[in-house]
């Protein structure tokens, strides 16, 4: 079996499917994806093509649907549930030999199952499996004695009690989380739940350097659609100085906590009177409305960073993920770039960073 193993959204496995497809064909790939709705997972197989090359040319980074990128090494299939473990020592010691590598293959193993109402229940089995499969790995020499975040992780993908799937994960081209997902809390000051939006989009789409460089105390920014202003809440625990802009009200302890200005107007229409460093918008709109007046501010100079999202419809999403990204980027008129994903928190839509090129 050679191609990759990608986590998704439940519902959301054919816009994956299709997005794999569209880019691995744009890079010289030639596969199919092997899919079924409502699983929470894609493979996207390439036979006779080195999955190594297609990882390369489909990184983590740039897909919109994929919580998580691995490669496949093998599916075991009618496993004895009495003894998992030999068959599955088994399949990695081939593939590490056929590797040729040095030293333990792995730095650290993962047990999972995708987030899908069907492999829910296996979470259990997912604990257990890892709790005796993690030291029989340390002895065989195939996984490190401490974890080693440089080393490839080891994903055991569970789809049944007799059945899962083999895959690695290369450090920096994958998520860092089982499954794909980070753990949030909503925080009991939270306005609404749409904060862990915000939240998510910042830890997964910035990394810890962007972070401290362009989420600073002091910095300036725009919320459109704010109320009841869970977006505005994260921004102004950043430190940042909020104009928060919606006909509707936001709850009181967000102005009481200081550096957040209120003004009842139309998102849509609002413009700042001098530039801004972010702008973040999560207002309910067709999404190519949203994405050319998110353009705009760009054309325009009045922001330097933003946030949004784009509400999707029900047929078609991929497409129309596609149509409002090349929207976005020929009315910016100025290199920018994005970054977009399907976050965990969020629903029908995708999340979409922009910020200049190099910044």
């Amino acid at each position: 079996m050679s191609g990759l193993l990608c986590y998704c959204r439940s519902g959301f496995e054919p816009e994956l499917a299709a997005e794999l497809g569209e880019r691995a064909a744009a890079a010289g790939h030639h596969g199919y994806a092997a899919t079924e709705r409502g699983t929470g997972f894609v493979r996207f197989l390439a036979p006779g093509d080195d999955a190594a090359a297609l990882s390369h040319a489909l990184p983590w980074h740039a897909l919109v649907f994929a919580r998580q990128k691995l490669v496949l090494l093998e599916e075991l299939e009618g496993l004895d549930t009495s003894d998992r473990l030999t068959p599955l020592l088994a399949a990695l010691h081939r593939h590490v030999d056929a590797a040729g590598g040095r030293g333990p293959a792995f730095g650290m193993l993962v047990v999972e199952h995708p987030d899908s109402d069907a492999a829910r229940p296996l979470a259990g089995l997912a604990r257990a499996l890892a709790n005796a499969l993690r030291p029989a790995l340390r002895k065989a020499g195939l996984l490190s004695a401490s974890e080693d975040a440089r080393r490839p992780r080891l994903h055991v993908c569970l789809l049944a009690g007799d059945h899962l799937l083999l895959a690695t994960a290369a450090p920096g081209d994958s998520s860092p989380w089982p499954m794909g997902v980070p753990r949030l809390r909503l925080h009991r000051d939270a306005p609404s739940r749409s904060a862990l939006k915000l939240e998510e989009a910042f830890l997964t789409l910035l990394d810890p350097d962007e972070r401290a460089r362009l989420l600073r105390p002091g910095m300036v920014a725009a919320d459109l659609g704010a109320a009841p202003g869970g977006w505005t809440w994260v921004l102004q625990r950043a430190g940042v100085q909020v104009t928060a802009v919606d006909n509707g009200p936001l709850r009181q302890h967000v102005l009481d906590g200081g550096g957040v200005e209120h003004l009842r107007d139309d998102g849509f229409r609002w413009q700042p009177s001098r530039p801004l460093d972010w702008m973040v918008c999560d207002m309910v709109e067709q999404p190519r409305r949203v994405a050319s007046r998110m353009a705009t501010w760009f054309r325009e100079g009045w922001c330097r960073q933003a946030v949004f999202n784009l509400k999707l419809p029900m047929k078609k999403r991929w497409l129309e993920t596609s149509l409002c990204l090349d929207i976005f980027s020929r009315e910016a008129q100025q290199p920018l770039e994005l970054r977009a994903r399907q976050l965990y928190h969020d629903r029908e839509e995708i999340t979409v960073l922009a910020m200049p090129t190099g910044s």
